[in-house]
């Protein structure tokens, strides 16, 4: 079955389902570039490792709460209020594990292009965010080309300037071209636009159908048995493009 969206389904956004998507799509970009760049390129995937421990939050109450308890002792008899323990969790270590590409020259080894699908721990996280603006950095000040991918509503976006804002982005940076770059926005509603994924200069750059890449992630994996379309997606859509969703899963 078929996702009922025209294009990004907002319910693959959901936490539960992201790694799922992201780890599918990464795999399934590298399959459809392959045939486009060989014998010349060939694609890498690799992975950065990195440790979060922000995810986290303390939960617990904010006042302590006190109970009075008497203790009769041989002498006198004297009330003790003992403070009660509010239950708490601690922040604990995570090794995180990303997924990412890399085009290599065939000849040279050399990384040409980096491509990236954001993940919530690379917007929402302390850690997270900080690994991949780093590494972000490192290629804006190399001749390494960078296409960086958002299909996350929720969190802050990377720093891009100018453009538009919209649900979602991607970012085709060359090399050989910096600071200027291309940026493809699209909502919730568009169709998700195809992209050229950028090799040294004067190579005919290939072609990625990202959304017909991301149907047939939806229809292989069947994400149509373990989405509940009853439930509002997460993170929650604009009143406006709930009501849309919800007209469009009506009528499907």
């Amino acid at each position: 079955m078929s996702t009922p969206f025209p294009g990004m389904d907002p319910y693959l956004e959901q936490p539960e389902l992201w790694n799922q998507v992201h780890n599918r799509l990464i795999i399934a970009i590298a399959d459809a570039l392959t045939p486009q760049i060989v014998p010349n390129y060939h694609v890498s995937i690799e992975e950065r490792v990195y440790t979060s421990v922000d995810d986290l939050v303390l939960v617990g109450v904010a006042d302590v709460a006190v109970a009075s308890k008497t203790s009769k002792q041989t002498r006198a008899t004297t009330t003790l209020k003992q403070a009660e323990p509010a239950k708490v969790r601690v922040p604990m270590p995570e090794e995180v594990t990303e997924r990412f590409l890399e085009i290599k020259s065939t000849r040279t080894g050399e990384v040409v292009t980096v491509i990236e699908v954001l993940s919530p721990k690379n917007k929402r996280s302390k850690d997270g965010r900080q690994a991949y603006e780093k590494k972000r950095v490192n290629i804006f000040a190399s001749n390494t080309n960078l296409v960086e991918i958002d299909l996350l509503r929720a969190g802050e976006p990377m720093l891009i300037f100018g453009g538009a804002k919209d649900d979602y982005y991607i970012l085709v940076s060359r090399g050989y071209h910096r600071p200027d770059a291309d940026l493809y926005t699209f909502t919730v509603r568009d169709v998700v636009p195809a992209f050229p994924v950028p090799l040294k200069q004067g190579d005919i750059e290939p072609i990625v159908d990202l959304q017909q890449l991301l149907r047939d992630i939806y229809e292989r994996a069947r994400f149509d048995l373990v989405i509940d379309y009853s439930q509002p997606p997460k993170p929650p859509l604009s009143k406006e493009d709930a009501a849309w969703a919800w007209e469009i899963l009506g009528s499907s």
